[in-house]
């Protein structure tokens, strides 16, 4: 699976973002996709995840702000960012994975390139 992420940009506390991963290959034996970030002297963290069937998870930071979509025809998901904060900068990612029984949890093992996401006050 390849994926590419795009949108990122500069944007001011309070506007709104969106961000595209166009996926191509066969990620359907992935049974989930993900964005993640990784602001700067931190550890990426994941922000939402929306699985094959359509379900969709949030980190509490973000839940309510970004909403996560997935468009199987184009090849796409999303990440609509909305009441952006300063401490959303950072680079986000995204990525496919599967659930993992001996974790209990998503692993996600393909990703595409970060795009920068900058928030000003």
């Amino acid at each position: 699976v390849q994926l590419q992420a795009s949108g990122g940009g500069l944007v001011q506390a309070g506007g709104s973002l969106r961000l595209s991963c166009a996926f191509s290959g066969s990620p359907f034996f992935m049974t989930a996709m993900g964005w993640h970030r990784q602001a700067p002297g931190k550890q990426r963290e994941l922000v939402a995840i929306i699985t094959n069937e359509g379900s969709t998870q949030y980190s509490d930071y973000v839940k309510g702000r970004f909403t996560i979509s997935r468009d199987n025809a184009e090849n796409t998901m999303y990440l609509q960012m909305s009441s952006l904060k300063p401490e959303d900068t950072a680079v986000y990612y995204c990525a496919a994975g599967r659930w993992s029984y001996s974790v209990n949890d998503y692993e996600f093992v393909s990703w595409g390139q970060g795009t920068l996401v900058t928030v000003s006050s």
